[in-house]
This record gives C-alpha cells, structure tokens and sequence, in this order.
C-alpha cells in the first residue's frame, strides 16, 4: 500500500522526543512492504488532509501548545470527520489537549479546543514528573512510560489508560489517563510511547490497515531492542508497584 502519514508542526511541538512515534511506525509499515510518505503541517502551510492514513503531533511546551493550538482550529471539522471516518491518530503530550473543549492555562486565560471531546484541562504551576505503569482495554500487557505535565483533564470517558498502578493520570494520583475513542489516541505518555510499548504500536498499525480494508499479516514487524527495552522497563516498574 502507499500511505500516507501527516506531521502536525515539528518544530513547535517536538519535546521528549516525541518525533520517534511517527519514525518507528514508518519503519514498521515499510519493513511490512508499503510504501510510506510523511507531510509535515507548518503553521498556515495549506494542506488536503483527505486522503491521510495518520495524524501526528507531538508534545511541545504550554506556551508552543498555544501556538499550535491557533493554527490547528482551522482543520477543526476536517480532523473531527476523519476520526469519525476512522483514521488513526496520535497526540502526544500537551498536543492532546488540543482534542477538548478548552484549555485553561496557569494564569487563567481560557482558550477553545477543537471539541473532537468535551473534556477540559486545567494547567497549574506544579509538575507532575512520574514513572509510569499502567493498563489499557487495547490488549493484556501493561503500558509503561514516563510523564511530565502540569495538567489536570477532566471529563475524559474514554481513557486509553484504564487503570495506573503508577504515575499521575489525568484527574490526580492513579487513575485513568489519556483519551481514546475510535482509533485516536492522546497520553502524557513520553518515551516515545510508541517505541516503550510495542504492543501499542502493534494497534496502531492494526487501525490503519483496518480503515484500508487490508488484512494484517499474520506475524508484525519485531524489533528486538524494542522489545528487551519494553520487557526490562515493564519487569522493574511492576517490582516497584508490587514488591
């Protein structure tokens, strides 16, 4: 297949590394035999966003979220009919608060998101720097990252993490965290999520080929470091939730 991959402002939102989530899904979907392009989105760069296999952004700071935040309203309706139509998608970082219905930040000032959910963040002056380990209905293994954020996000039904064991979800201490629904996907997750959670990236391809109505191969892409890095982070963060 050729695909088609979109990278919503690299500059601007680009923290944690972040880039790395959409670079070890190309090189999955290529090592699988497709044919993959990547357009990035710059502020104001016209863009046909019709024919996107995935949507991308990455993590930036709260005054780059804003910025990015003031170009994104214009594709408002077009992101909102794609996930509808079930494009996957992933935010990361402050990137998914972009998704809600407003974004109030540390000094008060209350912006409008796009309204994919009506979900709200609240962003405050202390940071919530944590290990992560946490569930997800996705599949049967554990979710495991880091974050560092300052957000509190309420309303979120849909989580991609079900239930923490440890870190900071979206409302306090445990919890959920992230936002799912269809094939979107947002999380403070840092890591990159993608690369600390293989079987994550696994859904991921799963949803692009699902939309194509192309059927998935019977064995993914493995990449071995990937997996003995997940396999490790997973072993030592369970021993600190379960001694």
């Amino acid at each position: 297949m050729e695909l088609n991959l979109i990278h919503f402002y690299p500059d601007l939102m680009n923290l944690y590394g972040s880039y790395a989530n959409l670079s070890v899904l190309c090189r999955a979907l290529e090592s699988m035999g497709n044919t993959v392009s990547v357009e990035t989105v710059q502020p104001g760069q016209a863009i046909d966003l019709g024919g996107a296999d995935f949507l991308f952004m990455g993590a930036g700071t709260e005054r780059a979220q804003k910025a990015a935040l003031a170009d994104f309203l214009r594709f408002s309706e077009t992101v909102k009919a794609a996930a509808e139509d079930g494009c996957a998608m992933l935010l990361c970082g402050t990137a998914m608060e972009l998704l809600g219905k407003s974004i109030t930040d540390a000094e008060g000032c209350v912006y409008a998101g796009i309204g994919m959910a009506d979900f709200t963040s609240v962003q405050g002056k202390k940071r919530f720097v944590e290990d992560v380990y946490g569930h997800t209905s996705l599949y049967d293994a554990p979710v495991v990252g880091f974050m560092n954020k300052c957000s509190i996000l309420s309303g979120i039904e849909t989580p991609l993490l079900t239930a923490m064991d440890m870190g900071f979800g979206n409302e306090g201490k445990g919890g959920v965290e992230g936002f799912l629904w269809k094939s979107v996907m947002g999380s403070h997750l840092t890591g990159p999520l993608l690369v600390k959670n293989p079987r994550m990236l696994d859904t991921v391809i799963a949803a692009i080929y699902a939309r194509r109505g192309e059927a998935l191969p019977t064995a993914l892409p493995r990449d071995e470091y990937a997996e003995a890095g997940y396999a490790v982070t997973a072993e030592q963060l369970k021993k600190r939730c379960h001694p």
